[in-house]
């Protein structure tokens, strides 16, 4: 089911003629078609496909078509449009995981000033990044259904408008991250701008990676939040950063999954194009889903979580594992939706959860008492076993090969463990000998 305006954008990118047809049909007031609309609306997309593609490209004319009807954009539409722009709903969502990450950064008490500036220079970075996204794609996203209503494919927004607006978001987002909290974490805003923009936009066109470099980006926002509070980027960060990263590949495969078809229709050079049953795509998925579940026992080890997130961080991970594992063997439709469904769940309680029984950042984890503390996790009792051997053996005192001659026996004494050049034991064994036969030798 289109609403009514979505469809009438999308009837525009046909061509004047087929517009002429349906749109004295399309005057009715109404918010849902009926099923007999939604099976026209398949007929006219169908009609659409097989057009040349030369007319199918030709988006300018009805780009111009739309400007023609739209002339001037009423203050609520504008701010519409700076939504679409900016993809207000995925802003949002990064915005999310910078404040998680400046939350789990803080120490005793959150600084709610410095929370909320952070969240306003991410949004500004993301609102910049997606609408250099949309800038560079636009004749891709005109060929998609799901993305062919967007401003700039409906011609609702000109480029320029949209460029002005992608430098003014930018430009204060950054600004605000370098003034409000420090370089660091505006230097990881520009950076990111850069990498989704400069990087993931045109790798989509060219290579199957580009999701891999996407999460990358997804991963970079909880970075940022963690060094605007704690002021530099601690091994603690790396925590849900590294979730973020993990969780976008399952989640974005089974999408890619779903969409397949259009995005093959528009050109990006997703996984699903090259693997239409989806097997491989499946067992991606599953594996970056396992690579999950070692990550609550670091947050705890780590010192960020108490020991609780650890199991919920389990239980979390068992579930989107067995989703995506549902779907592993026997991918479908239904069942990478159903996968991707487990993804949006999964990571706000992920968060949450983390969130809930974080420990106050005490900015005194190094990463050697992180491999120590995973060292006694997995092997309870190694540290006492260590200690106890040092007890016995006391100092080792021995100088280094080169400069030495090689050790030849080993003496306890004082529970001192001595080394003995040979030289010393030939000459001690020698003394003893002739001792030894001086008291035995006969007196005259």
């Amino acid at each position: 089911m289109f609403p009514t305006r979505k469809f009438w954008q999308l009837c525009s990118r046909f061509s004047q003629e087929t517009l002429d047809v349906t749109r004295s049909t399309l005057r009715a007031d109404t918010q849902k078609f009926s099923p007999e609309w939604s099976s026209h609306a398949k007929g006219l997309l169908k009609e659409f496909y097989g057009l040349p593609s030369t007319h199918r490209a030709a988006f300018s004319s009805a780009t111009n078509l739309a400007a023609a009807e739209n002339k001037t954009l009423g203050l609520k539409e504008l701010i519409g449009a700076y939504k679409k722009l900016s993809k207000f709903r995925l802003s949002a969502f990064v915005v999310s995981t910078a404040c998680a990450g400046y939350v789990l950064g803080s120490g005793e008490s959150v600084e709610w000033g410095g929370l909320g500036w952070t969240a306003l220079g991410t949004l500004g970075a993301s609102a910049c990044a997606n609408t250099f996204n949309q800038i560079f794609e636009v004749k891709n996203d005109a060929m998609m259904v799901r993305t062919m209503a967007r401003p700039l494919p409906s011609g609702r927004v000109s480029r320029g408008h949209a460029l002005a607006f992608a430098l003014v978001a930018g430009g204060a987002g950054v600004a605000i991250l370098a003034t409000k909290t420090n370089l660091v974490t505006a230097s990881l805003g520009a950076a990111n701008i850069v990498l989704y923009a400069g990087v993931y936009t045109p790798l989509k066109q060219i290579t199957p990676f580009n999701t891999w470099v996407g999460a990358v980006v997804g991963a970079i926002p909880p970075l940022m939040g963690w060094a605007a509070s704690a002021g530099e980027i601690q091994p603690g960060a790396w925590i849900l950063a590294s979730a973020l990263y993990f969780w976008q590949i399952p989640h974005f495969l089974s999408l890619a999954y779903l969409c397949k078809e259009d995005y093959a229709r528009a050109g990006f050079k997703m996984l699903s194009k090259y693997d239409p049953l989806g097997r491989r795509l499946a067992s991606i998925s599953l594996r970056n889903c396992l690579y999950m579940f070692p990550l609550g026992i670091l947050s705890v080890v780590s010192g960020v979580t108490t020991s609780a997130f650890g199991y919920e961080a389990g239980l979390l991970s068992v579930g989107l594992a067995l989703s995506t594992t549902v779907f592993h063997q026997k991918p479908s439709k239904a069942l990478a939706r159903a996968a991707f469904r487990a993804s949006l769940i999964f990571l706000p309680l992920f968060m949450l959860g983390m969130l809930v029984h974080r420990k106050p950042n005490m900015h005194d984890t190094e990463w050697v008492d992180i491999r120590n503390r995973l060292r006694d996790f997995v092997f309870p009792g190694f540290a006492d076993l260590e200690s106890e051997d040092e007890g016995k053996l006391g100092v080792i005192q021995v100088a280094p090969f080169p400069f030495v001659s090689v050790p030849a026996s080993l003496v306890v004494e004082n529970e001192r463990l001595l080394w003995e050049g040979l030289d010393e034991v030939i000459a001690e064994e020698k003394l003893k000998l002739s001792r030894t036969k001086t008291q035995g030798s006969p007196s005259p």
